[in-house]
């Protein structure tokens, strides 16, 4: 059966049920979006204030390839496992953006026998948290161009808005286009582009945000542009906060749905972890630590980018640190890094499978030794694995200090999982030092940069043309403490998504650096990331019907 099958086959439990017998809620700390969708009040954490923090396992994964590794339904999975043998835990993910769901991805609930439901609504449009998003993000940018129309007080140079507009799909149609023609009844004419709504600063401040007064101060430090003198201009100069913070209001509380196991699930924000930091909402994550023993949570794509992200962005601005990462990969993936194309995968091929392993080890050594964070691999199994392959990874793990389990959840759901549960729970019982910060807030911003590149993608050189170092000098003084969030191919420790393995001798080149200062870091742009992805030649949302009966088919 497909996912999608799968899903709609689970008999899921009344929300509120689940809220007050597995977690102790009450009624009223309940928002209900139907029968098996709510949101929680954010009095929650208040009323959990004195409860201590459980454990919080970071879920990562090697470079991704076009075989797939199962990075969430292996957390998924993983938090099913460990509900099985008698622990309290709660699984935290990002939410699905629309734009891969109809263009190559897919869904993003899980697979198998591993997925949070009810799957197509959280899918497509689910409690409408990114159209909250996207309406205060395009609010803003009606603004900017509203106070240009009406004299322009601020004397914004119309050159220099760094204000774009969103929406949640893929159309490069959009990346860049002119605003304002018409005549002069339609403003002022400009140039202006889309991003992805996974991509806007708006989700980024969502996400890091821990109160509704954190979230309005954000909004309102949001740089827009600036004046024909060069001054900077902010959302609050505009008095535009309070209205974005109002449309935020109820997005900002938490998402709760459930596993198929009938395990509670939450799935709130959802950050690319390529173009921006990937992270589900510090919110969340918090309450999901005052409400269960552990919680088991996932930062989007390799190891590099999504783990990275996770500890010097969003660990740093919210105290959190992650007792253990379970970092995940596939015989067939590490094959593919190890120069075996995709229609070969389903072959052993332990010469491919040994060249590939380099691309766990860099990821293994990072979150190790840079990190300081104890790791245990997940080998997501697949039925073409054979058993010489899967014993060629375990032994090759262990000699990089750490140890390997084949896990089952896609086939047969938590019961697939238990082996690797019990072995995160013997890892987290053991004495462990606290996961470290790459770099202290007071390196310079090349240096941070730098440190990123060499030290965990393994650049030999970072290469930025004058104009662009004479742009990353002039934000040192201000916002020269902040962090960098790195914005490259996920496919590749370099900027080029064709080199894969653990490649060594290449430089990284930075296209650009974009402020955001209301979410607290800058953006650093390497090669040719794009911030408004593209349709693929054959979408996946050909394959996507309803029938006459509303039952939704092709989703994944």
């Amino acid at each position: 059966m497909s996912d999608i099958e799968i899903a709609q086959q689970a008999t899921m439990q009344d929300v509120s049920l689940l809220a007050q017998q597995r977690l102790g809620l009450k009624a009223e700390q309940l928002d209900s979006y139907g029968r098996y969708k709510a949101k929680l009040s954010l009095d929650v954490m208040q009323s959990l204030a004195d409860r201590p923090d459980g454990k919080l396992i970071l879920v990562t994964a090697i470079s991704p390839t076009p075989a797939g590794e199962g990075k969430t339904t292996t957390t998924i999975g993983l938090s099913d496992a460990l509900n099985r043998i008698g622990k309290q835990s709660i699984v935290c993910m990002r939410e699905p953006s629309m734009g891969p769901c109809f263009g190559m991805k897919g869904g993003a609930a899980g697979g198998g026998y591993a997925q949070v439901v009810p799957m197509e609504d959280i899918n497509l449009h689910f409690t409408g948290d990114f159209h909250a998003i996207a309406s205060a993000h395009n609010l803003l940018a009606a603004m900017i161009d509203n106070h240009i129309h009406h004299g322009n007080g601020l004397q914004l140079d119309t050159r220099k808005i760094v204000w774009q507009r969103v929406m949640d799909m893929n159309d490069r149609a959009l990346r860049q286009i002119t605003v304002g023609m018409g005549g002069v009844a339609n403003g002022f004419v400009r140039e202006d582009r889309f991003d992805i709504v996974v991509a806007s600063e708006v989700m980024a401040i969502f996400c890091l945000s821990a109160s509704l007064s954190e979230l309005k101060q954000r909004l309102g430090d949001i740089l827009i542009g600036y004046s024909f003198d060069g001054v900077p201009r902010f959302a609050r100069d505009l008095k535009a906060e309070g209205a974005m913070a109002a449309l935020l209001k109820e997005a900002l509380k938490p998402n709760l749905v459930q596993t198929l196991e009938n395990n509670p699930a939450f799935v709130h924000g959802g950050p690319f972890a390529n173009i921006a930091h990937g992270c589900n909402s510090v919110i969340s994550t918090k309450m999901a630590l005052k409400l269960s023993d552990y919680v088991v949570t996932e930062a989007g794509f390799g190891a590099d980018l999504g783990a990275e992200k996770f500890i010097n962005i969003k660990c740093r601005k919210s105290g959190l640190r992650p007792d253990l990462a379970v970092v995940v990969a596939t015989v067939k993936a590490l094959k593919y890094h190890g120069g075996v194309e995709v229609s070969a995968l389903a072959t052993e091929n332990l010469q491919a499978l040994e060249q590939g392993m380099t691309n766990l080890q860099r990821h293994l050594d990072n979150l190790q030794r840079h990190f300081g964070l104890e790791c245990v691999v997940a080998i997501n199994h697949f039925v073409q694995d054979s058993d010489a392959e899967i014993e060629l990874v375990k032994s090759r793990v262990e000699a990089m200090g750490a140890r390997a389990i084949v896990a089952r959840h896609w086939a047969e759901g938590g019961a697939g999982a238990e082996t690797l549960a019990r072995t995160v729970i013997e890892k987290l019982e053991s004495p462990k030092t606290t996961a470290r910060l790459l770099y202290p807030d007071e390196t310079s911003l090349w240096e941070k940069i730098s440190h990123v590149a060499k030290d965990l993608y393994r650049a030999t050189s970072v290469e930025a043309d004058a104009k662009l170092k004479a742009k990353i000098q002039g934000l040192e003084e201000e916002y020269g403490h902040l962090p960098v969030c790195m914005a490259k191919t996920p496919y590749s420790f370099s900027s080029d998504p064709a080199l894969r393995g653990a490649p060594e001798e290449h430089s990284l080149t930075i296209r650009d650096i974009r402020l955001s200062r209301g979410a607290g870091f800058l953006v650093v742009l390497c090669g040719d990331v794009m911030t408004m992805p593209g349709l693929p030649r054959h979408p996946a949302s050909e394959r996507i019907d309803i029938d006459d009966a509303g039952v939704i088919s092709g989703l994944f």
